[in-house]
């Protein structure tokens, strides 16, 4: 497994982690919670974004 796949395993593990944390309360997740989720997931699809970008240069 390369670095990338390996940051992208992290992020994604810890996204889910928030996200089935805020699944066990009936309230709406906190503020701060969902703006976490939502800054992992700027960070998949960049960690993403990078690692289709490195495949495409091996593959040229």
């Amino acid at each position: 497994m390369n670095k990338l796949d390996a940051l992208l395993t992290r992020l994604k593990a810890r996204q889910r982690e928030l996200i089935l944390q805020a699944a066990d309360y009936d309230a709406m997740p906190a503020d701060s919670t969902l703006k976490r989720i939502a800054e992992l997931e700027n960070a998949i699809a960049a960690v993403e974004a990078v690692a289709d970008e490195e495949a495409n240069k091996r593959r040229e």
